[in-house]
């Protein structure tokens, strides 16, 4: 369906394609993998014809459609919910005309042909979607799509504009699923997902007519959805016939073979050069040295592939905590006429690993600022055990960088307010991959990436024994989430952790928090069993 081929791309000494070569079927879900900087979201705006590259090409067949799906920046005003995502159904009138000219594209084909295949399964989905098209089929459609996607009925009439950034982002999403392109380009389409919304549109690109390619640091997410994966790495391509777990496991037997092969080699070349060397004087073996001085010149060397530097880090071992860390009593919290928390009774014992979870803006958020002491509350108390040291690190922490500081400079302030002038910042900033110059880099010019550890950066500096973290993942790669994940495995303190991200959260919590309108449930599972729970009781919405 869409091939790119011999991709060159470079910015300055950075390689960001070498060569790079793969092509796209007709039902192909590919997981686009690989470090941040990568190129990943680069490749998809390529396919968009919205960048280009040094020398290379993409080639598409004409009747393909692309809908793409940016990881933020969508907003849009003026009309109602349900009016703004109608407008996907525009461009139906067109489709028949498709329909004509794939018919007469196909009589040309060869009919034993892979390409046959894909588009006869493409007209096959654009009769049923001309024959899914009714009035009140478009309705129900539309309702169903943003139903699932976390907004409820009184949502459809209110102006789009009044929805926040992460709503947006859902309404854009819901509009490119109704308008069922050929090709899905999803970058990080669960950033602005709850649980139950993600594993909803999970369910939902399962069944996906078309093709997929997702650019996801949710390894549960890539595993559910895929069965391809194309991972870039230092300029380079290589693609898997399988999910993320395939890949991992796959590249990780790459690995040893090379390694194996190159041993092998190495000891093979050696044994020629000291045969060479044994008898380079002796006339009767002349014509054997020789030949093995030309055979070693024609040997291809096995090379092993350098590896991206990694992050590390651990937190501070703890100081010694009180058995009870937080308790919350008759908590009362609501922003003007909306209702957050009514009477909630809530407490955090010496060792708990809690997650929160719950659907986008039922207060997990509010609730991790209150249990940090960053949020005011109407009503009720909130107790902190006697020697509880608090370290909290909010969603939006790395936003409140301060522009005129260096990363430098804001790890060493950050020391000094926590009166921790044993710590080293310049080691920390190190293990979080801040090497050499890009600690003199000013905070307003780096990325998302950077931004997040370098807030992890800053929180590493103060002793704690409980950990509150709210959406820490956020624009991490998947590599760097297992280092995170690591260092909280080896926390030996009380852990709050507000995320989405099952793969992420299962081995490190044993208590699941669930916070929605109705009120508050302590459970104690992980957040897949969760999950298994509240599909046993219907909550999640059916496609």
């Amino acid at each position: 369906m869409i091939s790119f081929i011999d991709l060159n791309l470079r910015y300055g000494p950075k390689v960001v394609y070498e060569n790079v070569s793969a092509t796209i079927g007709g039902r192909d879900r590919i997981g686009l993998v690989g470090s941040n900087g990568a190129g990943k979201s680069t490749l998809m705006k390529l396919l968009l014809g919205e960048t280009e590259v040094d020398s290379g090409r993409v080639e598409k067949e004409e009747w393909a459609t692309l809908g793409y799906l940016p990881q933020d920046g969508i907003e849009v005003s003026g009309k109602t919910m349900f009016e703004e995502v109608k407008t996907a159904f525009e461009d139906v009138l067109s489709l028949q005309e498709k329909i004509d000219a794939a018919d007469e594209k196909m009589a040309e084909m060869d009919t034993s042909s892979e390409e046959y295949y894909d588009l006869l399964d493409t007209i096959g989905a654009w009769e049923q979607r001309l024959e899914s098209l009714e009035p009140q089929k478009m309705k129900s459609q539309i309702e169903k799509m943003l139903l699932g996607l976390g907004f409820s009925m009184k949502d459809m009439d209110r102006d789009t504009g009044e929805f926040s950034g992460g709503w947006q982002m859902r309404i854009a999403l819901a509009k490119l699923l109704l308008q069922e392109p050929s090709l899905l380009l999803l970058d990080e389409p669960t950033n602005h997902l709850d649980i139950l919304s993600q594993i909803w549109l999970e369910n939902y690109l399962k069944n996906y007519e078309g093709s997929i390619i997702l650019i996801s640091h949710d390894k549960a997410f890539l595993d559910s959805v895929t069965n391809r994966t194309i991972h870039l790495s230092m300029g380079k391509c290589r693609s898997y016939n399988g999910n993320y777990s395939f890949y991992i496991q796959e590249s990780e037997a790459e690995k040893i073979r090379l390694r194996k092969a190159f041993d092998n080699q190495k000891k093979e070349i050696q044994k020629q050069k000291d045969f060479i060397n044994r008898f380079r004087t002796n006339v009767k073996k002349a014509s054997m040295v020789q030949s093995r001085i030309k055979a070693l010149d024609k040997i291809e060397i096995v090379e092993i592939p350098k590896e991206e530097k990694k992050i590390f880090f651990r937190f501070p071992p703890p100081p010694a905590s009180s058995q009870k860390v937080i308790e919350l009593t008759d908590l009362h919290k609501a922003y003007g006429d909306l209702q957050i928390y009514s009477g909630l009774d809530f407490h955090i014992e010496k060792g708990d690993r809690i997650a929160i979870v719950g659907v986008n803006g039922a207060g997990k958020s509010t609730l991790a600022r209150i249990l940090a002491g960053t949020e005011p509350f109407q009503q009720g108390e909130r107790i902190v055990g006697e020697k509880t040291e608090l370290a909290y690190f909010a969603q939006q922490q790395a936003d409140e960088l301060d522009p005129d500081n260096t990363v430098l400079e804001e790890v060493e302030q950050a020391a000094e307010e926590y009166g921790n002038g044993e710590s080293n910042p310049r080691a920390i900033l190190g293990a979080l991959l801040f090497r050499g110059d890009d600690v003199f880099k000013k905070t307003d010019v780096i990325s998302g990436g950077e931004r997040n550890r370098l807030a992890l950066a800053k929180m590493l500096i103060r002793n704690a024994n409980t950990i509150i973290l709210d959406e820490p993942t956020n624009h991490l790669d998947i590599r760097s989430k297992a280092v995170l994940q690591d260092a909280i495995k080896a926390f030996d303190g009380t852990i709050i952790l507000v995320s989405h991200d099952r793969d992420f959260l299962d081995p490190l919590v044993n208590k699941v928090l669930e916070v929605s309108k109705t009120g508050t449930r302590l459970l104690t599972c992980n957040v897949s069993e969760y999950i298994e729970r509240i599909k046993d009781e219907g909550l999640i919405a059916s496609n």
